[in-house]
């Protein structure tokens, strides 16, 4: 049966110059779990909003949006709180409470129910989840990931028919996030709820989908089940980095057969292939340059009686170097970069930029050709009613990148999808021409392909000079453009290494290529260089 029911439906933005959705009809049936993909600002956040009632943009809207049967904007606010569940990208952005049982409590509490069934449901939730633990906790303390939860608990205390979740894991990091789908995955399951999850993490979600439907442009162009999605897209598509690691090495060495969806099918995959050569040759890593950011002993607590969240640190970034941190929610990383950008004093220790102290940066000339900083939170640095009016003054900045920010002129900034918020703030971080760039989670909320847009322009910052800091849960990302890594773990640096070596050497933080092909191949992080690897081994034996 139908739980929902699109017909031709349509949106446009006030002042949009061209339709956000175009004639989407589709449907989706009760008890399915669905992933919806798509490029950055191709209408994913949208649709998922027009499915909320108490969400919906301001704008033009044609056709017909049914959830069983009824017009979703005849829902009575009542019923829509009850029976369609959401939870968002930014995990504080959804709690409303100090507490975490109270926050469990809010939507009953509000929906009118009896304490003795509020108290049974909490509880009950609690279990569930596994929030027993936390419950007299302040909200405010709880990790990235462990906020997200509750956000997802305490939607489901209220026994929601619908599902949705606009990318719930851009801010979590890669152990977290695995936990997390898994727990929406076992929700499906077990509970029966319709699932509609907008997300890039397709490692874990394609499999686990009944239906992939992936957008383009407003426009849905792909709707079907995950294998026959990733047997029609093929190698040269634009839609191919959007498949999981497994399926694009097998299409980049024109493989025969089922096409293998996962970690396991990609390892089976690979073991039809030689591996007489086990590693590529790579050339020498130049010599190292002058430091660019040198942190000594760092140690830095919030309050003066509190628990240090940087304990010990040592830090050396090189000119001229991509330099990716990775690391828990909660570790302490966008401390780190508050603190050597000189929006946080260390109590101990002290911070350099380019062998100069940075307390002796007067008069604000540390953020004038010297220092720039992309916040995790890009809304922080918008102050202007449009994109154009936030962008005034960085039109050197826009002709040198490799994306077009002009459709998004006339639209509010806190009106734009999450990757195209960080794009914008990217443009801003880079209109001072720093030397050195902290981007603190850069890749959040970006498509595979507008992850490439981005990786090229740090490539280019590279050639110019530029060293760049990046601060990331996406291993992927950082294996696609850094030359070292490192794990920050209990305030510190728990290990730093070139990218090969640090990836290669990792069972989590690492990425889905390495997994597949460790036990044939060295070296072999991204689906590239597997596939290069399988080439000069002759193909299949």
């Amino acid at each position: 049966m139908a739980l929902v029911t699109l017909k031709n439906l349509s949106f446009t933005y006030p002042n949009g110059y061209t339709k956000a959705l175009s004639d989407i009809s589709l449907t989706i049936e009760s008890g399915a779990f669905v992933t919806l993909m798509g490029a950055t600002g191709s209408g994913k956040s949208t649709l998922l909003r027009l499915l909320k009632p108490e969400l919906r943009q301001n704008g033009n809207i044609t056709g017909t949006a049914l959830f069983d049967g009824e017009e979703i904007t005849k829902l009575s606010p009542r019923d829509s709180a009850r029976r369609i569940g959401y939870v968002a990208q930014n995990p504080d952005e959804q709690l409303v409470t100090d507490k975490v049982w109270h926050e469990l409590a809010f939507t009953l509490e509000n929906l009118g129910y009896k304490r003795a069934d509020i108290a049974r449901r909490v509880g009950e939730t609690a279990a569930y989840f596994d929030l027993e633990p936390l419950m007299e906790r302040d909200t405010s303390t709880l990790s990235g990931g462990e906020k997200q939860l509750l956000n997802l608990a305490a939607v489901m205390a209220a026994d929601p028919e619908l599902l949705l979740l606009d990318e719930p894991t851009a801010q979590l990091d890669p152990i977290a996030a695995a936990r997390f789908i898994d727990t929406i995955h076992r929700l499906n399951r077990e509970t029966g709820v319709t699932v509609l999850i907008c997300e890039h993490r397709t490692e874990e979600l394609f499999p686990l989908s009944d239906r992939v439907i992936i957008l383009d442009h407003g426009q849905l162009t792909f709707d079907d089940i995950p294998r026959k999605v990733a047997e029609s897209i093929g190698c040269d598509s634009p839609y191919t980095s959007f498949l999981p690691t497994a399926a694009r090495i097998f299409h980049q060495v024109s493989g025969r057969g089922e096409i293998p969806l996962t970690v396991r099918e990609g390892q089976r995959f690979i073991a039809r292939y030689g591996n007489s050569v086990r590693s590529l040759s790579e050339p020498k890593p130049s010599d190292k340059n002058e430091i660019a950011l040198s942190m000594k002993n760092i140690r830095f607590r919030y309050d003066r009686n509190g628990a240090d969240i940087l304990s010990d640190l040592d830090l050396t970034v090189y000119s001229g170097e991509v330099f990716a941190l990775l690391g828990a929610n909660g570790a302490g990383k966008s401390t780190m970069a508050a603190v050597a950008a000189g929006l946080r004093k260390p109590y101990y220790g002290k911070v350099a930029l380019f062998s100069k102290p940075l307390k002796d940066y007067k008069n604000g000339s540390l953020y004038q050709h010297n220092l720039s900083l992309l916040p995790q939170d890009a809304e922080s640095v918008f102050i202007r009613e449009t994109v154009k009016e936030e962008l005034k003054g960085c039109e050197h900045i826009l002709d040198s990148l490799p994306f077009d920010l002009s459709p998004l002129s006339a639209r509010h900034p806190y009106d734009l999808s999450g990757g195209e918020r960080q794009l914008v703030a990217l443009c801003k971080a880079l209109s001072t021409d720093p030397r050195l760039l902290i981007m603190d989670e850069p890749s959040k909320g970006l498509d595979a392909n507008a992850k490439a847009l981005l990786i090229q322009v740090i490539g280019q910052l590279k050639s110019d000079g530029v060293t760049v800091l990046l601060i990331t849960h996406d291993t992927e990302f950082a294996a696609l453009c850094a030359d070292r890594c490192a794990l920050f773990a209990q305030g510190r640096i728990a290990a730093a290494d070139t990218t090969e070596r640090f990836l290669s050497g990792n069972r989590f933080y690492t990425t889905a290529a390495s997994r597949i092909t460790r036990a044939r191949y060295d070296g072999a992080y991204t689906a590239h260089r597997a596939a290069r690897l399988i080439e000069e081994n002759g193909g299949m034996r």
